[in-house]
């Protein structure tokens, strides 16, 4: 009978898994199999008999399916796919999001693909077929009806704002339906280019308008704006009218000359449309220039600006006498260079003689390799150097600048440096500094000197200011001295866009290969490549079977570098300082392929000598002999990824797999060998081609661990400007001072004058309840609408904005609300942003657009009604955040105002689980000054973490150079013993401790979090020596990280878990996925222990559990209420179908012998952790996560229960013997 049952019960598994992948090649082998032992199944399943020989069998028997109920899920699958075409075509969402939609229309192809090969395949098994002629005649009228929508609005004369929207819908749903779900009997391309074709003629219409407005500037004005209009709303086509206006404005700018030029610009100054025309197109952009300058009310007012000046050490009475020195010399040089400047036969003056002064100016200054030779004389020199080179910018844009006008007229049309950008350049070369004079290597209090030397600093230029500017022409300095410049910027897009504004001044001065742009991380990947591309050196060693390296001629370097930063609390973000770069190389050979192949046809194959065994293993052993020994550690982690191998972790997008990266899509991330998996599950699932599968699979050779935060001390000088150095917390201060030596800092006025954003932090932070949260947004929405003002409302998360977007309290006016998150399209982005600072105009934006964004507000009308509104809707976890999305309104001397409108159940992360009483405390003008307090409390307690981290890396980040160095020599010993090292594979035996920690991830636990992300490598390299020195084995445990939140969390956030891993890093990188959210007073504590429990039933087991959370566990009337949140029809579809209580799983574990051990975080959970822990014989502690010595306890606590199972109480002792400082034992 067993035999009978494990046949039955393999076929039914079987069927599972093959109708979950819809794999139908399985499907129909299955049910094929199954059909002829129906009926006995079926009457062994209704069997009655309750004989005690047969009741286990029988009850068994019934999770087996017959082919009955077989046909039946088919059938409801099939069902379901069907609903897909009984939608429109059309929605919110597909409009909204490009993503969606293209995603819509695949699902719609491969449902039909699915039903011709059903219609093929199954035609004796099912009596009912899909109607697959029917189905797609359905979706052809559709597509057909869209299509004459689209040729009915683009004929349409005029377009307004609505027809335009209508044209962009219609015309990117039939775009993604063309690209995804063509069928050949539908011509859309043809309806789309005569859509394209029906707006050309539009803008050809304009052109010959234009062409018969001899002198009417007016009409001339107004059919310009109706072009842009076009080019603005029909995005799709906006290079090509764009391309058209620009023709329009040279030849007016032929025919009118200056003066009707002036005259165009002072009637489209007056519209936003107008504004961005002049803004955006060559031919009147100079009048924005002209504008933007007349805003710099104090740009040449070197009183004010040094007045206001404040910092570390200034001289004042320095900086004044070089910037009147600087002056003179640059106005000498621009004047001389305007005055033989010959518009008519020259498109910009000649600087030939003023480039060659700027090169000879200083001479050959000679540096070492590591150092800046930076003296007295280089110093003095600085003024007459910034002057050249400002004017040789200043004569690359003269493009705007006419001589009819005079010099000094002229001057408003030129790109000119303001007075705060001389001096933040001064600042940042050592000029206008105070040192200490010291005696016998002691300072003398009280007395200091000039300074001549180079010091670390960093420079506050707040936005829109110029810091790119600042940026440049310092790079330039460092450049003509003959030093190699990495200029850091935290986006791709503003590095390449600021490389770009200063190409021609680079290049005229050939400075241009010294002069890097990038992200903080593509810099520091370039500066390892500089020495040797470990990645390339070690795919060709390997794919070639070397058992020798090639010796590397390397390139002495010869120039020092110099790191000039832009935002610093980007640099000081997680991403950053904390993360790391972990070069691995993708094994793609044919033989690799069909070793990948035979492994994933053969999943039962669970070890190592199995795997040995294959045809396919032996080929490789053939081809690559000299480094099997990393193959067999990638297989040992490909068994270890089947094992735990899910399905739900990721996303398929454009042929590709993707995750989900907190607001972010990212498809550039490959987590091991379970991204190599998902690509086979889904390729078998038929939604990755086969193409794709080849691409993105291969051996993988990790080939080291540099970290972020070390790669500052290869640059013999950093400097930089922020617009956020006031706002750094403490800890960061302290980081820059004590790690990176900036030792002074400058923070520049406002050339802009005093800032006009109203806001008073006393009166404009507000906490409210979940019944008034949504209704107070709406509130501050419509005032803004009523005062005809704009209003930019931020959001947390994607998920927060649209469940606000989708409430009752939106849904008057929600098709007039822009929504701008990263998932909408860039075009869709660029129109969001310009149509945001129009009055009246709502816009729901993520946390990410509060950075870099620039809502640039030319409407006067706005302006005087009081600017653009923000509101943040909630608290950020650092201050830099806050007052960058606070900078997205009341820029450069506007009017504007912002507010906080906070949930306060929100605060939880920032109050503990006790928040509700911490709130009821907190009132009035005291309300924001708490909160940044708790805030700078939990930030000052996740550096002290973070630094433990950054030791612990600094090892591998020093054995991972001494790798790279061994490359270019050859040394072959330390690379095979590096690569061993690094490559080691998962411990497959079942003779380890595992230990199970779960933690609590809900929105209070962002300490523990970053505390576990940074210090798990600790607890490894600790345990691990530990364990040596008792003669154990480095295998002796293996640990599992799982997280779980509540109710309010869907399925694949209540519960997220890592695979079991020997190896630390792999965990650190699990932790990054991890971001605390949700959260519901008691905590789900009993779908943590459900996982143990799940877990303890496994061969391997499990040996302990530790748990870590600052909640107790729900109560069984807490369970019933919060499931209900979203209801039991949706739970009965999850793993989680069945309700349970802590105490239930607790028994079970009980039953086992596995103690918990339990860690709380706040007294809260104190009495109900101590229950947990004395339940099971384990132990309980208070872990003061938020205290300076938080982050230490946390790796002490975990890493002393993870040794007293793997090794007994004393590895413990030992342990704290060599590790634990009894300052903060408890």
């Amino acid at each position: 009978m067993k035999s009978l049952h494990d046949s039955w019960n393999r076929n039914s598994e079987a069927f599972n898994t093959a109708i979950e992948q819809m794999a139908l090649n399985s499907l129909h082998e299955v049910m094929m199999k199954s059909k002829p032992w129906d009926e006995l199944l079926q009457k062994v399943k209704s069997c009655p008999c309750q004989h005690i020989l047969l009741k286990e069998f029988l009850e068994k028997m019934q999770k087996i399916l017959c082919y009955d109920e077989m046909k039946s899920i088919l059938q409801g699958k099939i069902a379901d796919l069907k609903k897909n075409f009984s939608v429109e075509l059309i929605s919110d969402e597909t409009t909204r999001f490009e993503k969606a939609r293209n995603q819509f229309f695949q699902n719609l192809r491969i449902s039909i693909d699915i039903f011709n090969e059903i219609n093929l395949k199954f035609q004796n098994l099912l009596t009912s077929l899909p109607d697959v002629k029917h189905l797609e005649g359905d979706l052809k009228k559709k597509v057909i009806q869209i299509s004459d929508q689209l040729i009915e609005v683009a004929s349409k004369k005029p377009l307004s704002m609505i027809d335009t929207d209508d044209f962009r819908k219609f015309y990117d749903h039939l775009v993604s339906f063309d690209k995804y779900a063509r069928f050949p009997d539908v011509d859309v391309r043809t309806v789309l280019v005569s859509a394209e074709k029906l707006i050309f003629d539009k803008v050809t219409l304009l052109s010959k308008e234009l062409a018969t407005l001899k002198t009417d500037i007016e009409q001339i004005a107004g059919v310009l704006m109706k072009m842009k209009f076009l080019a603005e709303n029909v995005s799709m086509f906006d290079t090509k009218i764009n391309a058209k206006i620009n023709e329009a404005l040279d030849l007016i700018k032929t025919q009118q000359g200056t003066t009707g030029v002036e005259q165009l610009t002072m009637i489209l100054e007056g519209t936003d449309l107008g504004s961005r025309l002049i803004a955006e197109h060559p031919a009147l952009s100079g009048e924005d220039w002209r504008k933007r300058r007349e805003k710099m009310q104090k740009q040449d007012d070197l009183k004010y600006v040094l007045d206001e000046l404040r910092g570390d050490d200034i001289v004042k009475d320095v900086l004044e006498s070089r910037y009147k020195s600087f002056r003179k010399l640059y106005d000498n040089l621009v004047a001389n260079t305007l005055a033989t400047f010959n518009q008519k036969t020259e498109t910009e003056p000649n600087i030939d003689v003023l480039i060659s002064q700027t090169k000879f100016l200083l001479g050959k200054i000679v540096h070492t390799p590591t150092s800046v030779n930076w003296d007295q004389s280089v110093r003095d020199q600085i003024p007459d150097l910034l002057a050249h080179i400002f004017a040789i910018w200043t004569a690359k844009n003269t493009q705007h600048y006419n001589t009819a006008r005079g010099i000094d007229a002229g001057k408003a049309y030129l790109l000119m440096p303001h007075v705060a950008q001389v001096l933040a350049i001064f600042r940042i070369l050592g000029i206008g500094h105070k040192k200490n004079v010291t005696v016998a290597g002691y300072n003398v209090p009280g007395i200091k000197r000039l300074s001549s030397s180079l010091m670390n600093n960093l420079v506050q230029v707040g936005t829109g200011e110029g810091k790119s500017v600042i940026m440049a022409v310092t790079a330039c300095v460092f450049a003509l001295i003959g030093v190699d410049v990495s200029c850091s910027c935290y986006s791709e897009y503003l590095s390449t866009r600021d490389k770009n504004d200063f190409a021609s001044v680079f290049r005229a001065l050939g400075i241009d290969e010294r002069i890097e742009y990038g992200t903080f991380n593509k810099l520091c990947e370039n500066l390892l490549n500089e020495q040797c591309n470990v990645r390339e050196k070690v795919r060709d060693m390997i794919l070639k079977n070397k058992n020798a390296v090639d010796i590397v001629q390397q390139t002495e370097r010869i120039r020092p570098k110099v790191l000039l930063i832009d935002e610093v609390d980007v640099f000081l973000s997680e991403k950053y300082y904390g993360g790391l770069y972990t070069p691995a190389v993708y094994l793609r050979d044919p033989t690799i392929k069909a070793f990948l192949d035979s492994l994933w046809m053969n999943k039962n194959v669970r070890t190592l000598n199995g795997i040995k065994a294959m045809p396919t293993y032996k080929q490789c052993a053939a081809q690559f002999s000299n480094w099997m020994f990393l193959f067999d550690e990638a297989i040992k982690d490909m068994l270890a990824a089947l094992r735990s191998f899910q399905a739900s972790t990721y996303i398929v997008q454009n042929d590709r797999i993707v995750y989900v990266e907190g607001e972010s899509i990212v498809d550039n991330v490959v987590r091991g060998y379970d991204t190599i998996w998902a690509y086979y599950h889904e390729n078998q699932k038929g939604n990755i081609s086969n193409t794709s599968l080849e691409t993105n699979v291969g051996i993988i050779i990790n080939c080291g661990t540099f970290s972020y935060a070390e790669m500052p001390h290869a640059f013999s000088y950093i400097t930089g400007v922020t617009g956020t150095l006031e706002t750094l917390a403490k800890p960061e201060k302290e980081i820059l001072c004590d790690v990176y030596y900036v030792q002074k800092n400058t923070y520049m006025p406002s050339v802009f004058g005093k800032s006009n954003r109203n806001y008073n932090p006393e009166n404009d932070v507000t906490v409210v309840n979940k019944s008034e949260y949504f209704t107070r947004i709406r509130g501050q929405i419509d005032a803004m609408c009523r005062a005809k003002r704009a209003i930019l409302v931020f959001f947390e998360s994607e998920e927060k904005l649209m469940l606000f977007y989708n409430s009752p309290e939106m849904s008057t006016i929600k098709q007039s609300v822009q929504i701008l998150t990263e998932k909408v399209s860039v075009k869709d982005r660029e129109l969001c942003i310009k149509r945001a600072a129009s009055d009246g105009k709502v816009s729901l934006l993520t946390r990410i657009f509060g950075r870099g964004t620039d809502f640039v507000c030319r409407n006067q009308t706005l302006l005087a009604n009081g600017g653009i509104h923000v509101l943040q809707t909630f608290f950020s976890e650092e201050l830099s955040e806050e007052v960058q999305i606070m900078g997205r309104g009341a820029r450069q001397g506007d009017q504007g105002s912002y507010r906080m409108l906070l949930l306060d159940s929100d605060l939880e992360w920032l109050l503990g689980p006790s928040w509700k009483e911490a709130i009821s405390k907190l009132k009035g003008s005291t309300l924001y000054s708490s909160l940044d307090s708790a805030r700078n409390k939990i930030y000052a307690s996740k550096c002290e973490g973070k630094k433990i981290g950054i030791d612990q890396c600094k090892k591998s980040h020093d054995a991972s150079k001494d790798f790279m160095q061994a490359l270019i020599k050859g040394d072959m010993r330390i690379v095979r013993n590096f690569l061993m090292e690094q490559n080691r594979g998962a411990f497959l035996g079942s003779d380890s401790s595992r230990t199970l920690l779960l933690m609590d991830a809900t929105g209070s636990m962002s300490g523990l979090l970053s505390a576990a992300k940074d210090t798990v490598c600790t607890m490894f390299e600790r345990a691990l020596i530990v364990l040596k020195e008792k003669g154990l084995s480095q295998d002796s445990f293996i640990m599992q990280f799982a997280m779980y939140r509540n109710y309010n969390s869907r399925e694949n956030k209540i519960l997220e878990v890592s695979s079991w891993e020997t190896k630390a890093s792999n965990l650190r990188t699990f932790m990054n996925t991890i971001r605390p959210e949700g959260g519901w007073g008691d905590e789900a504590v009993e779908i943590g222990l459900w996982h143990a429990v799940q877990e303890s039933q496994t061969q391997e087991s499990i040996a302990q559990v530790i748990i870590i959370a600052d909640a107790p566990a729900n109560t069984e009337e807490n369970v019933k209420v919060k499931r209900a949140n979203f209801g039991e029809s949706y739970w009965n579809n999850t793993r989680f179908s069945v309700p349970t209580y802590y105490k239930d799983e607790l028994q079970k574990l009980k039953n086992k012998n596995i103690p918990v051990h339990a860690f709380y975080l706040d007294s809260y959970a104190k009495e109900n952790f101590e229950d947990i822990a004395k339940a099971t014989k384990g132990s309980c502690k208070s872990l003061d996560i938020h205290s300076s010595h938080g982050a230490e306890l946390l790796t002490n606590f975990v890493t002393e229960e993870v040794l007293r199972k793997a090794g007994g109480e004393s590895a413990v002792e030992l342990y704290k013997q060599k590790f634990v400082k009894t300052a903060y034992t408890s």
